[in-house]
């Protein structure tokens, strides 16, 4: 994993700790753990879709807006990293 990717994931973790409203910590869960089985709901998901929309300057498009795109912290750096080239 880049340097660039290990910032970004744990960028990623931070707005999971303040926005996802998990019922476990971040930390405790794997990059490639589902985070709706972590407890991750809808509706924090949107919150945390908004967070990383101003944390990493991008907006997601609407054929990344699927829970797919939110079920893991890999997921979530994988569509980063499509949107920031």
């Amino acid at each position: 994993m880049s340097t660039t990717a290990a910032l970004d994931v744990d960028r990623i973790r931070q707005i999971l700790a303040t926005h996802g409203k998990l019922p476990v910590a971040v930390d405790a869960v794997a990059d490639d753990d589902d985070l709706y089985d972590a407890g991750l709901t809808s509706h924090a998901s949107v919150n945390v879709m908004i967070a990383l929309e101003d944390e990493f300057d991008v907006e997601f498009p609407d054929e990344l807006l699927q829970k797919a795109t939110f079920a893991s912290i890999t997921a979530i750096a994988d569509a980063l990293a499509t949107l920031e080239q």
